[in-house]
């Protein structure tokens, strides 16, 4: 069996001990061939410290590690240059603060280079370093996760605040130290506003949407082809479509709405089992985003259209949701209207889905994140399949019923229609909320691959209004020509019984 770096971030090691790697090299070339200041943002566990560790190896002049790969006779490797790595997610802020904690990493970094820095202030300190270290070579500057020490506080905004006062006089350093670097990259999840790189770096180029790297982290389906190719081969013996389902699970992120490439970390994890499994939950949902999208009643996230600032901006005094979504990878670009200027988002793939789905479903019904939702969802999964109504229902009847009572807050038919839609979502179906005809708006509409179903919702009423509303607002009649059979389904919930008190069938 191959050695697969899962959860390695160090291309020394990856290459040292025979570690698979896929070959960015001619990407990273590209980059550092034809620039000197970038920004990249990307989603976490998805290869940016790797990215970062091969660029430092690059400049450091360690050819024999890049024996085999594409820029190995393509650079100049006596052209050294000393490298400044700081790697936010390394340094003790939490236990020391952040001003402490990056004090003691540049004094560690500067013995790298038998220096000790005399400065006491963060900035004078940062800019001792870097004005010593370039009396050997203009220095390549690499900063991994530099927005670590914000979004660990995002719920506590005083600390952020305090975090990015300190970001603000630290950065502000690499203003006036052109001279000095031959290379600057920043990486990140999130572009934050009022941090100075972007406001001070004017030159500061902000890749994360540049189409010509949109591959540079990620797996191309070329990549996974070529680099999987052996353990594919196996895997088709027994899985005739195991490309398409790897394509289902972990591929579809995108950042110009034409490459896609596959997470490496699903990816990686999957060739060590070589079971199709959800790994994206292990990076784990952020509490705080799962509670802003239930306080925003959102829980719909497909064609989501929105534009190039408010994409890439990411605001803690005034944070909406689909920014984040889309920085830390839940949602990704399906396509770009250019003329318009608009993003068009949506899920990157069905492992993101189920994973966000599971957390809002959890969060709608008021149980511990992710602890249930596979089970309560399987019974209505079984019966979608067998087309089975009186099942059906009771699955849902489940759902509904398993919520604490003394977080019951049924307020209106509104949290129902929620805990309907996630709950189809969770099998991975087409499902449409608030869906308009010429009539009226149909409350929840399931697409499978044998049936169309209309469901309209009641609380406290009656299923025969329900039903009756689906019929004559004809909320089923412009599938009429569907070859699929179309089913009607009108459910009343009872807020006092807190289950389903009523419901009718009847195909159209």
């Amino acid at each position: 069996m191959r050695k697969y770096p899962i959860g390695l971030q160090d291309f020394v090691k990856i290459r040292k001990e025979g570690f698979l790697y896929i070959d960015k090299t001619q990407s990273i070339h590209k980059l550092i061939d034809s620039g000197n200041y970038y920004f990249l943002s990307r989603p976490r566990r998805f290869g940016k410290s790797l990215l970062l560790s091969t660029i430092k190896e690059i400049f450091s002049g360690n050819k024999d590690l890049f024996e085999g790969l594409w820029i190995h006779d393509k650079w100049n490797w006596e052209q050294k240059h000393p490298v400044i790595h700081l790697r936010f997610s390394q340094i003790d802020y939490k236990e020391l603060g952040l001003t402490e904690a990056i004090s003691r990493e540049l004094d560690f970094l500067a013995k790298e280079f038998n220096l000790t820095l005399t400065q006491d202030s963060l900035a004078l300190k940062f800019r001792e370093l870097i004005r010593e270290v370039a009396k050997i070579g203009r220095v390549v500057i690499l900063i991994d996760e530099y927005d670590k020490p914000i979004t660990d506080y995002l719920e506590n905004l005083k600390k952020v605040e305090e975090n990015r006062s300190v970001f603000k006089s630290f950065y502000s350093v690499l203003k006036d130290a052109d001279e000095y670097i031959r290379l600057l990259l920043l990486s990140g999840v999130s572009r934050f506003s009022k941090v100075s790189i972007f406001s001070d770096l004017n030159n500061l180029y902000d890749i994360t949407l540049n189409p010509h790297y949109a591959t540079l982290v990620g797996i191309t389906q070329q990549e996974l082809e070529s680099g999987f190719k052996e353990e594919i081969i196996a895997l088709q013996e027994s899985q005739a479509d195991i490309l398409q389902k790897l394509k289902e699970w972990y591929n579809g992120y995108s950042w110009d709405g034409n490459s896609r490439v596959y997470n490496p970390f699903s990816i990686l994890n999957f060739m060590g089992s070589g079971r199709i499994q959800n790994f994206w939950f292990q990076t784990g949902t952020p509490t705080w985003l799962v509670n802003l999208m239930k306080h925003n009643r959102e829980f719909e996230l497909e064609n989501i259209r929105i534009g190039e600032n408010a994409l890439s901006s990411f605001n803690v005094e005034h944070l909406t949701s689909v920014p984040v979504l889309f920085q830390t990878g839940y949602l990704t670009i399906r396509n770009y209207d250019e003329e318009a200027r608009l993003y068009e988002l949506g899920y990157p793939n069905r492992e993101v889905e189920e994973s966000l789905t599971d957390a809002l479903l959890s969060a709608y019904r008021n149980v511990f994140p992710g602890n249930d939702s596979m089970a309560v969802t399987y019974d209505l999964s079984k019966a979608l399949k067998n087309n089975n109504m009186p099942q059906m229902i009771k699955a849902l009847d489940i759902i509904i019923s398993t919520i604490p009572y003394d977080h019951w807050k049924a307020e209106s038919e509104s949290i129902f229609h929620i805990i309907v839609h996630l709950s189809f979502k969770r099998l991975g179906l087409d499902v449409r909320s608030e869906v308009h005809s010429s009539t009226g708006r149909c409350d929840v509409l399931v697409f499978t691959d044998q049936y169309i179903f209309a469901i309209e919702l009641k609380l406290n009423g009656s299923a025969q209004v329900a039903l009756d509303q689906i019929f004559e607002r004809g909320y089923l009649r412009p599938y009429q020509l569907d070859a699929r059979r179309r089913i009607a389904i009108g459910i009343n919930f009872s807020s006092e019984k807190r289950s389903v008190e009523e419901f009718l069938v009847k195909e159209a």
